[in-house]
């Protein structure tokens, strides 16, 4: 490898290097405030790194990886988040009776095996990316472990992440045998040039397998029957890392992928395609009204915004790549935000998911109050809200592309996910004489959290009232994306 090439991946050496040396500081010294801080300077080290790394322009390192602006604007966007949930962890961990500092060892490789998919350019990488990712995940999710329901989570993840691997090699083996390289770069142009009826076969059902792995991690229907309980039984600020982070990462390298193959000339994947965004849209927002658990509302409601998202998906040039970035900058925002309220008023015991636990808390805690009000209205696509930007966004693609049928449930069920959201603003604006969740009444708020909170709201009304200036960024960002 060239000096070039080591400057292109010094993103990912940095991020790399920092479990390695969170992992040695534990080892020497326990200390919560110092393995936290070092996590968030090796996060910051690899966002800082970004730049040099693309100065060049694009660039293939070996067939594995490509460092390209797109890449790096994402992997920045996964990066910041995964500063956030740092924040938002350590005042969360504070107050509980575990060992804190491994938690920072698998939050970093994590974002490792999330940074790694954005860059992939083949097969071999793609796979190692994913695993690194769900491997931590595992571990992420039974952290607490006198929780049953943690342990339960994490048992239903990995069982089915596990289901969702296989499916994934399975389809690589098949595209494998069909065109005879891994490369994305290369699988288009040799995937088109398949001759024979049973090479085409073997595409498309490499293809087929390799959705129903992707579509587990995304948790689309119909592969989202884990999702509700995982998001449950998870530590709030990992439900954060899962709903955000881990399926940013997925969406991201799905759009890169399919960029390449242009899933346009086949009519059945875009049939497929169709079918998982509509089923999605609907589901997720119809299942969200049963629920009574703040978490498990969110948990359904992320599954309808991936069914907005595959919208954008299916539309065709640039400015549904716009559409898509935009849309998950602003959907990281505004759940960091909802999950990290979640985060800061969560006690030693448990997590204050219920609905109960938001009754009056714009009495006992109004700044709290304010934020996830504007947190789930931003969700649910009001104006001035960065989440009403980006249905915006998507609907002008979906509209150019003429795909009216999903834009037309786009809308539909957008307006009855604002029945389960109005729900929790409701809740908090309560005047009940008793509630019956007082349990973070007089507990400050972590300053980490706070802080977070903050940054979250600022961006979240910058990306609504004022998006100009990040739209501009976009538009050269993936200018010319493959």
């Amino acid at each position: 490898m060239a000096r070039a090439d080591l400057v292109a991946l010094l993103p990912w050496i940095l991020l790399a290097a920092a479990p390695v040396a969170v992992m040695l500081l534990v080892a020497i010294r326990r200390s919560h405030p110092a393995t936290a801080a070092l996590a968030g300077i090796g996060i910051v080290l690899a966002l800082l790194a970004l730049p040099a790394a693309v100065a060049r322009g694009p660039s293939q390192v070996t067939p594995l990886v490509v460092v390209d602006r797109y890449g790096a604007l994402c992997t920045g966007l996964l990066l910041t988040a995964s500063l956030a949930v740092t924040g938002l962890a350590y005042g969360y961990l504070r107050s509980r009776e575990v060992n804190r500092e491994e938690f920072y060892i698998l939050l970093l490789l994590a974002t490792l095996g999330s940074a790694v998919l954005v860059a992939s350019n083949h097969f071999a990488s793609f796979f190692l990316g994913f695993e690194i990712l769900s491997v931590s995940l595992y571990a992420l999710i039974a952290y607490p472990r006198r929780q049953l329901n943690s342990i339960e989570a994490g048992i239903k993840y990995i069982i089915l992440a596990g289901a969702s691997s296989a499916f994934l090699a399975f389809g690589t083996a098949l595209v494998y045998a069909a065109v005879g390289s891994l490369q994305f770069s290369r699988l288009a142009a040799l995937a088109g040039s398949a001759q024979t009826q049973g090479s085409r076969m073997l595409v498309l059902t490499g293809v087929a397998l390799l959705l129903v792995g992707i579509g587990f991690k995304l948790a689309v229907v119909p592969f989202h029957l884990w999702t509700p309980d995982v998001y449950e039984g998870a530590p709030a600020p990992v439900t954060a890392f899962i709903a955000t982070v881990s399926k940013g990462a997925i969406v991201v390298l799905l759009l890169r992928f399919f960029n390449l193959l242009d899933p346009h000339r086949t009519g059945s994947l875009v049939t497929v395609f169709l079918l998982i965004a509509l089923a999605s849209m609907i589901a997720g927002n119809l299942l969200a009204l049963l629920q009574n658990n703040v978490k498990r509302i969110l948990a359904y409601s992320s599954i309808a915004h991936l069914g907005y998202i595959l919208v954008a998906f299916l539309a065709s040039g640039e400015m549904a790549v716009t559409a898509v970035t935009f849309y998950l900058a602003a959907y990281f925002v505004t759940t960091l935000g909802a999950f990290g309220v979640v985060t800061v008023l969560s006690d030693g015991d448990r997590d204050a998911d219920s609905l109960a636990d938001y009754r009056g808390l714009a009495w006992r805690r109004p700044w709290l109050a304010v934020v996830l009000t504007a947190m789930v209205l931003s969700l649910a696509g009001i104006p001035i809200t960065a989440g009403f930007v980006g249905k915006f966004f998507l609907v002008a693609a979906g509209v150019e592309s003429n795909l009216w049928l999903p834009v037309i449930v786009l809308a539909l069920t957008s307006g009855i996910g604002l029945f389960y959201y109005l729900r929790i603003v409701i809740a908090m604006f309560s005047q009940s004489a008793e509630s019956t969740a007082l349990m973070t009444a007089s507990a400050p708020v972590p300053v980490t959290g706070g802080l977070v909170l903050a940054v979250l709201t600022l961006l979240l009304f910058w990306l609504g009232v004022a998006p100009g200036s990040f739209i501009r960024m976009l538009q050269t960002m993936t200018q010319g994306l493959p």
